[in-house]
């Protein structure tokens, strides 16, 4: 089951038909003696022994081989078969949706960086090169080939689901308290391990810049804002000017946002407020000013790429934000309360409270803080040193509400992680249920 539904919610690799037909007959001789049997049929479309094999052995790319026990191959391939139906339904109803357009470049950017990950797993290439010819391709190119068209199906299978869900005709289907455990009780040996966990609050205090440095960026902005509304390369703007390092090189680019996902509320806002091909004017946040344009819109989200302008900070700033954290924390151990001072005093661009993070997933200077923290005591302030730019270093208190040693994955651990796969499941599994019950679908022995 739970493989199934990775397969078809495009985890790992992105979801297709089949390969190119080369590549499809090569396997299918390799696996058969019959070429490219047909498995099933879906509309006018037919889904052959051939793709059955090529998905299996795509999990070598992916990390692992397919199973040689006859049992388990047999109720993978069931699986994907299923996978693979369901897929076809989705895209063939897809592309039936006038509005749902992919772009190739978008279908490009998605491609490039599945190929440098995959590549990036094998120490040479000649283990690389060997992978890929038992995964049924010659080449590099071969492979790139069928992941594109992978992708592009992904893709209309991703925008089909949002429109659906933006205009209501998807309506979600929360699974009940005995599926979810069931289902966990089912896959408890696929969470693997639990690390040691730790849930605290935190206030974080980060230096101000002074208002002459805010007017100085302020005015950086709109030099830059006139110029680009006198025709002025948005993305070539930001590789020039924008302070954030994240999306500078992508031409101010972040991608697709939708809303509460945590951006600032403000960016947020004029974000969802533009017509695309509009620029802002500047919006300030606490990370500094931002020229935000909107380059593509749907119901629910929108693509959007900023340049960041950034106040100067010097060291006068630096010394008086660590002053104010030691006085805030020396308020904090003559019994002030610590959720009101958080109120006052904390960096609104970072997470006040944290629950269940574990502990090697914490940044070094937070794991030295904690060491040896009981739950109810406090560290001391600390520095969170931002690379390059010691002045913007943030200074840290964290409160430490509990920690939980490492073991066996708990229910309650991924508990709300299973709710969302299975409402996902149950809510797709709907769906498509009506489409089969508009659309031939014929299943034949694999």
């Amino acid at each position: 089951m739970i493989r199934a539904a990775l397969l078809l919610l495009g985890v790992g690799a992105a979801s297709v038909v089949g390969p190119p037909a080369a590549i499809a007959q090569r396997q299918a001789q390799g696996a058969d003696s019959v070429v490219d049997r047909i498995v099933a049929i879906v509309g006018a479309r037919a889904i052959t022994r051939s793709q059955i094999m090529e998905r299996m052995f795509q999990g070598t790319l992916q990390g692992g081989p397919p199973p040689t026990d006859p049992a388990e191959r047999a109720r993978l391939e069931k699986e994907i078969v299923a996978a693979l139906v369901n897929e076809e339904l989705l895209v063939q109803e897809a592309g039936r949706d006038t509005a749902i357009k992919i772009l190739e470049e978008d279908v490009t950017k998605a491609v490039d960086a599945n190929m440098r990950a995959t590549r990036q797993r094998y120490t040479n290439e000649g283990a690389y090169q060997h992978d890929l010819r038992v995964a049924g391709f010659e080449t590099a190119d071969e492979y790139r080939l069928w992941l594109t068209e992978q992708q592009r199906r992904t893709f209309q299978i991703r925008d089909l689901m949002q429109r659906l869900q933006a205009t209501n005709k998807l309506k979600s289907i929360a699974p009940t308290e005995k599926e979810i455990r069931d289902y966990f009780n089912l896959h408890r040996t696929e969470f693997g391990k639990r690390s040691e966990t730790v849930s605290f609050r935190q206030i974080i205090i980060a230096p101000k810049p002074k208002p002459a440095a805010l007017a100085r960026a302020r005015e950086l902005a709109d030099s830059i804002l006139l110029e680009l509304r006198k025709g002025g390369d948005f993305a070539t703007a930001a590789r020039r000017f924008s302070m954030d390092p994240q999306s500078r090189e992508n031409g101010g680019d972040i991608g697709w946002v939708r809303r509460g996902i945590g951006l600032d509320q403000r960016f947020e806002d004029v974000s969802f407020a533009l017509r695309p091909g509009v620029i802002s004017d500047p919006v300030e946040t606490p990370f500094g000013f931002h020229l935000i344009q909107v380059t593509r819109a749907q119901p629910a989200e929108v693509q959007v790429r900023h340049i960041l302008i950034r106040p100067e900070l010097d060291q006068e700033d630096a010394d008086s934000a660590l002053h104010l954290a030691e006085q805030v924390r020396q308020a904090l151990v003559r019994g002030a309360s610590f959720d009101s001072l958080a109120r006052l005093y904390h960096d609104k661009a970072e997470e006040r409270d944290l629950d269940g993070i574990p502990l090697d997933a914490l940044p070094q200077a937070y794991k030295d803080a904690i060491e040896g923290v009981a739950p109810g005591q406090m560290t001391a302030v600390f520095k969170l040193q931002e690379p390059g730019d010691p002045t913007r270093g943030k200074d840290a208190i964290v409160l430490i509400d509990s920690r939980a040693p490492a073991g066996d994955v708990r229910y309650e651990d991924v508990k709300e992680q299973i709710r969302q796969l299975l409402g996902q499941q149950l809510t797709q599994d709907r769906y498509l249920d009506r489409l089969k019950q508009a659309t031939l679908v014929e299943l034949r022995s694999p």
